[in-house]
Order: structure tokens, then C-alpha cells, then sequence
């Protein structure tokens, strides 16, 4: 058995053209293109590739992007007042908060300072309460992203069993909260850190999430043929062949999985990409949301 590959980067780039055209359609209509704020604290180098990424993204798509830096040292009172600035200005409908920040204790402050209509990551309390109850809410990126994958794959997920190997407030949670919920109705299993034997229930599953922060931590062993694989995976493996000194890997030991799986997500070009796809379609949506004729 070879496995079919879910190629983010394509599916990304067919959503992201389908996002252009909508956010002309809503240029046209209203004058002004959607607009991202991002607050970026500290130099941190993958944040820094990370909020480029994302920028590059918005500007492909027609949306306007506003960048507030600020330095490590940054007080929490001027973190919370860039936040503050962006809720305030009428141009920017969506606001990101580069996570993590340098003082990891101010990130729950920071994160509920955002305005939720303008959550676009879908972080704030509010938004979470609501994805919870089932009604309509600004959803993480990254779970949303898995969903369209998996929808656009037309892989079968009612009734189908599904192990989430991870479960971070930004992925694994969100994500078995989405699974399971009305119109998906898959049944599903939160594997972490401290689960016995996480071969007992992979062995199961229908569809697995490898969303834990381990590289190749799902084996061959530890899946059944015909399984689909997602792998949010990014973790860097030391590797002296290349100029960089490491190569990125899953959370999956891809070529051996990839032999029995139906279906797998490659590391890079897999979840990543959909993830900023994401942003781009949660900030047109807040775009929209904020524009409508009030009632």
C-alpha cells in the first residue's frame, strides 16, 4: 500500500486564490480591504519567519497588514497597549499576538485583552466558550485547517475513530472539540504525555493526530493499514548532511507509516500551510462581520 499524500501547500494555494477573489469581491463593495495587525515582541527567529510568513500571506490575498514591534524587554503594560491600539482602529479587523512571548506569564492577560470580534486566532475565552457550545466562533487555525483538509480529502469521519496524540489548548483540545461535535460526529480519543500504552489506542484508529511535539513518535507498529495520518509535527532533528545543521521532521516516521497508511500529511507541506490559509479566512470573515448593516 502507498499512501495518498494530502498536499497542504496545494490545497492552501486553492483555498488562499478563493480567499483573493472574496476579499475583492468585499473591496469592492466596501472600500476598504480587511486588515491584519500583528504584535510581535522580541526577535525570536521563527516568530520572526513565522509573522513574515503570515505577512507574505495577506499581501497575496489583499489583505493589509499592520505590524507593531516590540522588544523583548517590552513592560507588560506596552504589550497590553498595542493590543489596545489595534482593538481601537477601525482599519485592522483581525489582530494575531505572536505567541509565545518573552514573559510567558503576561500570555492569558495578553490573549483576553484582544477584542474577541477580532480574534482571529481564535485564542480569546469567548471564542473558545463558543466553539464549546457549538455556535458560531473565530476557531484556531491550525484544528480548522486539519478539518478542511480532511473535509477536501473527503476522508469519512462520521463514526469514524479518531486519536488525537496531543492536547495543547491550540491544537489537540480545539481540534477533539471539532471532531466530535454535530455535522463531523466522529468518536474521539485525547492521547498525551501520560496516556500507558499510546499503541493501544493508535492501533484503533480510524485517523490519527500526531499533534504531541515528538518527532517520529508514531511508528509503523503503531498504526493498522488503511489508517489517514495528520501530522502537525515540526520539531528539528540534528542532521550534519545538511547546510543547516538539522532537517525538519514530524511527529511520524513518515516512509514506514506512509507504507501501511491510506492517507498521510508530508513534513514540511502538510498542516503548515493551512494553518496561515486559516488566518487569511478568519480575518476576511471578521472583515465582513464588522461591516455588515447593523440591524
Amino acid at each position: 500500500m502507498t499512501a495518498r499524500v494530502l498536499d497542504g501547500k496545494a490545497l492552501a494555494a486553492e483555498l488562499r486564490a478563493e480567499i483573493a477573489a472574496e476579499v475583492a469581491q468585499l473591496q469592492a463593495a466596501t472600500g476598504r480591504a480587511p486588515g491584519l495587525g500583528v504584535v510581535l515582541v522580541g526577535d525570536d527567529a521563527a516568530s520572526r519567519s513565522y509573522v513574515t510568513a503570515k505577512e507574505k500571506a495577506c499581501a497575496a490575498a489583499g489583505i493589509r497588514s499592520r505590524e507593531i514591534l516590540l522588544p523583548a524587554s517590552a513592560s507588560r503594560e506596552a504589550v497590553l497597549e498595542a493590543v489596545r491600539e489595534l482593538n481601537a482602529d477601525d482599519d485592522t479587523d483581525g489582530i494575531l499576538v505572536q505567541l509565545p512571548l518573552p514573559d510567558a506569564a503576561i500570555e492569558r492577560e495578553v490573549i483576553e485583552a484582544v477584542d474577541p470580534a477580532k480574534d482571529v486566532d481564535g485564542f480569546h475565552p469567548v471564542n473558545v466558550g463558543r466553539m464549546v457550545l457549538g455556535l458560531p466562533a473565530f476557531v484556531p487555525c491550525t484544528p480548522a485547517g486539519i478539518l478542511e483538509m480532511l473535509r477536501r480529502a473527503e476522508v469519512p469521519l462520521a463514526g469514524a475513530l479518531v486519536v488525537v496524540v496531543g492536547r495543547s489548548a491550540i491544537v489537540g483540545r480545539p481540534l477533539s472539540i471539532l471532531l466530535s461535535q454535530k455535522g463531523v460526529d466522529a468518536t474521539v480519543t485525547v492521547c498525551h504525555s501520560r496516556t500507558p500504552v499510546l499503541a493501544r489506542y493508535t492501533l484503533q484508529a480510524d485517523v490519527i493526530v500526531a499533534a504531541a511535539g515528538s518527532p517520529n513518535m508514531i511508528t509503523a507498529d503503531m498504526v493498522k493499514p488503511g489508517v489517514v495520518v495528520v501530522d502537525v509535527g515540526v520539531n528539528r532533528v540534528p542532521d550534519e548532511t545538511s547546510a543547516r545543521g538539522y532537517r525538519l521532521a514530524g511527529d511520524v516516521d513518515y516512509e514506514p507509516v506512509a507504507r501501511k497508511a491510506a492517507a498521510i500529511t508530508p513534513v514540511p507541506g502538510g498542516v503548515g500551510p493551512m494553518t496561515i490559509t486559516m488566518l487569511l479566512r478568519n480575518t476576511l470573515i471578521a472583515a465582513r462581520q464588522r461591516r455588515a448593516p447593523q440591524a
